[in-house]
């Protein structure tokens, strides 16, 4: 039985190693990133602009190592963050806009960086309180057909949510955004029409169903992938290991009746 231990750590070894390399690498790369990523906006909330522009620059220079390096990202990952690094740093560099409008910029870009790192319950669902406060203000308005009031919460309703969608659009299917989308661009284009009460609510309580479902997607409880793997890989060594007791086992007893039969030919 020392000998089928033995195998069995070995195999575990094997197996795991290479992985927890690459997977350790991996994560303190991310780390470094999105440490980099939250210092910027602390330099902008603190009105640091030269300092949250060298922190950009940094996190520049470092994501483009890394991807060089791992080739770990998408088309569309590359194309989300560099829209978002990009306005993140006019934030910083532009003096036309106010102070509200550099702190959603680089928080958005913030939240990007950790939705690309988090495999569970990123950064940006935390925003759901706020943005289904503001979502349910909306909705009551316009049962009370209070146009002026709806579009004014509909702004800042936008507002939030456009601080989240490049986010979203990381970890939710193309297909779920486009019904977001949809139901905004809807609300945007006739917010000065002269729409049926009836219309208009139609279109918040499907966007409303909309909405619940990408933020109860993302909170749901699922196994860690890493856990996964260790649970592979342990299920795998003990397969390999339980192969090589049965087979050892099968060749003692064919030894032991082989050296029955030479007995009784005797």
């Amino acid at each position: 039985m020392k000998i089928s231990r033995i195998i069995c750590i070995i195999c575990f070894i094997v197996m795991i190693y290479p992985i927890s390399i690459n997977a350790t690498s991996n994560e303190d790369n991310w780390e470094k990133l999105d440490q980099i990523s939250d210092q910027a906006l602390q330099m902008v909330k603190q009105e640091r602009y030269k300092d949250a522009k060298q922190l950009l620059t940094h996190f520049s220079n470092e994501f483009l190592r890394m991807n060089q390096r791992e080739q770990a990202f998408s088309m569309e990952e590359l194309r989300i963050i560099s829209l978002t690094h990009e306005s993140a740093f006019e934030a910083v560099t532009s003096t036309s806009l106010s102070f509200e409008e550099r702190i959603n910029l680089v928080t958005q870009f913030r939240l990007v960086v950790d939705a690309m790192r988090s495999e569970h319950q990123p950064m940006w669902t935390q925003m759901e309180g706020s943005i289904m406060t503001t979502f349910g203000q909306m909705k009551e308005t316009a049962q009370k057909e209070n146009l002026e009031t709806f579009n004014q919460l509909l702004t800042i309703f936008l507002s939030k949510y456009n601080m989240i969608h490049p986010s979203i659009t990381v970890d939710i299917t193309p297909q779920d955004v486009q019904k977001i989308d949809s139901h905004i661009a809807f609300l945007d284009t006739y917010r000065n029409e002269d729409l049926k009460a009836a219309t208009r609510l139609q279109q918040l309580e499907q966007m409303e169903l909309d909405l619940k479902n990408i933020f109860e997607r993302m909170s749901e409880d699922d196994a860690d992938p890493s856990l996964i793997w260790v649970m592979i890989s342990t299920g795998g060594a003990i397969i390999l290991t339980l192969i090589y007791v049965g087979w050892r086992k099968y060749k003692g007893d064919k030894q032991k009746r082989q050296k029955q039969r030479d007995y009784e030919d005797r």
